[in-house]
Protein backbone atom coordinates (compact mmCIF):
# COMPACT_ATOMS: atom_id res chain seq x y z
CA UNK A 1 0.00 0.00 0.00
CA UNK A 2 1.28 3.31 -0.97
CA UNK A 3 -0.17 6.64 1.13
CA UNK A 4 1.49 9.76 0.44
CA UNK A 5 0.50 13.10 2.59
CA UNK A 6 0.88 16.43 1.82
CA UNK A 7 3.02 18.36 4.92
CA UNK A 8 0.72 21.88 4.52
CA UNK A 9 -2.87 19.92 5.46
CA UNK A 10 -1.09 17.81 8.38
CA UNK A 11 0.58 20.90 9.76
CA UNK A 12 -2.95 23.04 9.08
CA UNK A 13 -4.22 20.23 11.33
CA UNK A 14 -1.75 19.51 14.19
CA UNK A 15 -1.92 23.41 14.41
CA UNK A 16 -5.76 23.61 15.11
CA UNK A 17 -5.31 20.60 17.74
CA UNK A 18 -3.21 22.35 19.59
CA UNK A 19 -4.80 26.05 19.14
CA UNK A 20 -8.33 24.00 20.57
CA UNK A 21 -6.24 22.82 23.61
CA UNK A 22 -3.60 25.48 24.47
CA UNK A 23 -5.16 29.48 22.79
CA UNK A 24 -2.19 30.90 24.37
CA UNK A 25 -0.09 29.29 21.49
CA UNK A 26 -1.70 30.52 19.04
CA UNK A 27 0.82 33.41 18.55
CA UNK A 28 3.45 31.11 18.64
CA UNK A 29 2.44 28.36 16.03
CA UNK A 30 1.44 31.90 13.36
CA UNK A 31 4.89 32.79 14.04
CA UNK A 32 6.68 29.60 13.31
CA UNK A 33 3.83 29.31 10.44
CA UNK A 34 4.92 32.97 8.78
CA UNK A 35 8.65 31.40 9.72
CA UNK A 36 8.62 28.35 7.30
CA UNK A 37 6.64 30.60 4.76
CA UNK A 38 8.98 32.98 4.13
CA UNK A 39 12.02 30.79 4.37
CA UNK A 40 10.27 28.54 1.84
CA UNK A 41 9.92 31.23 -0.47
CA UNK A 42 13.00 33.03 -0.09
CA UNK A 43 15.00 29.43 -0.66
CA UNK A 44 12.79 28.74 -3.98
CA UNK A 45 10.90 25.41 -1.80
CA UNK A 46 7.74 26.64 -2.80
CA UNK A 47 6.99 23.35 -4.96
CA UNK A 48 8.65 21.13 -2.14
CA UNK A 49 6.52 18.00 -1.87
CA UNK A 50 7.51 15.21 0.15
CA UNK A 51 6.38 11.81 -0.55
Amino acid sequence: MNVTTALGPLMALVAGILILVVPRLLNYIVAVYLIVIGLMGLLGAGGFNLR
